[in-house]
């Protein structure tokens, strides 16, 4: 884990501004934590985008690379997304060269692994199976972190994964059909997201399920659902992430869950997992409500955060845990 560029709370230029007082509610989620977990809180910092702040400046990029299989290419095109998120990615079709030709190009500029992701196929799977072999040898031979988001993967894509020994299997777990057919455009049920769980554990591939809340248009209705299918199969940890209102997606001026919605379910998250690491990931929205997310998160004793609001280590500091940073997605630890 890298603390090299972490900025002390005696020299931070911009000071943190004083904290709400937690309801009970979180302050006993954060007693759960504390019960359970070290003294301390991982700040994730993936080469998804580059990442500064006035607490944190050593941000290794290169470290952890996101790459998308399939470009900006997917059937789904779903309306929080719109294809967007994948063009921040590495584009593998561009590349000459096979996924671990890649791998190794990467490995040359200090990439230590990489997040293999991609457009979903209509039956929401990313194609990923005949890539199986190259991410194997890019453990094997590069000692590769190897973490990948596959969609609804099949029974053959799950064993060819334990195979490899995939460290990571993502996958965003949703508890409403509504939500699955007019935000996802698929032709599927939530027992389909429960049998993905099922799969992996079956396999022994460790699972890494994210929620997203709000992904109803702004709305919260599938999580607790989700939430629940999560705690029945075995998981790594749990991600959870929020609606960003992206431009260019039908969603641009949706409004996410109010704050306090979200605050009681990263408490009823760490209620419900208190033995699970439960992280913050990247997606959230920007702007001042990004910074009282993050507080929240951190009050409800969740484990990680991915891109930090400005202010939060010393915060993290003030409520007395100790900040890492990791250039790499939520969870990996080198």
């Amino acid at each position: 884990m890298s603390d090299v560029g972490f900025v002390g709370l005696t020299d931070l230029r911009l000071a943190p501004a004083p904290a709400a007082q937690p309801s009970e509610a979180l302050d006993a989620a954060f007693a759960l934590r504390r019960a359970h977990f070290p003294d301390e809180i991982v700040f994730h910092t993936p080469g998804l985008k580059r990442f500064k702040t006035s607490e944190y400046a050593a941000q290794e990029a290169a470290r952890f690379v996101s790459v998308s299989v399939t470009g900006t290419e997917c059937a789904l095109a779903c309306e929080h997304c719109k294809t967007h998120v994948l063009e921040g990615m590495t584009p593998l079709p561009r590349f000459d060269g096979s996924l671990f030709d890649l791998c190794c190009e990467l490995a040359e500029h200090g990439a230590r692994g990489v997040l293999v992701s991609g457009g979903c196929d209509k039956h929401g799977r990313v194609p990923l199976l005949r890539h199986l072999p190259d991410l194997g040898r890019a453990r094997r031979e590069l000692d590769f972190t190897i973490r990948v988001h596959h969609g609804l993967l099949d029974e053959e894509t799950a064993a060819g994964m334990a195979e490899v020994g995939v460290e990571g299997a993502m996958v965003d777990i949703i508890g409403d059909d509504a939500t699955i057919r007019e935000v996802y455009h698929l032709d599927a049920t939530r027992a389909e997201y429960e049998a993905v769980l099922a799969r992996l554990e079956r396999h022994g591939v460790p699972a890494v399920p994210h929620i997203i809340l709000g992904l109803h248009f702004g709305q919260m209705r599938g999580e607790w659902a989700a939430l629940d299918m999560i705690a029945r199969h075995a998981r790594k940890f749990l991600v959870l992430v929020i609606l960003m209102p992206l431009t260019g997606t039908p969603m641009v001026g949706v409004t996410p869950p109010p704050i306090a919605e979200m605050a009681e379910f990263f408490a009823l998250a760490r209620r419900t997992l208190p033995d699970t690491p439960v992280m913050l990931g990247c997606a959230r929205p920007m702007g001042r409500i990004k910074a009282d997310i993050d507080r929240a998160a951190l009050d409800a004793g969740l484990n990680g955060i991915a891109y930090p609001a400005d202010g939060l280590v010393a915060y993290a500091c003030a409520r007395g845990l100790t900040p890492k940073f990791v250039d790499a997605c939520c969870g990996v630890q080198w």
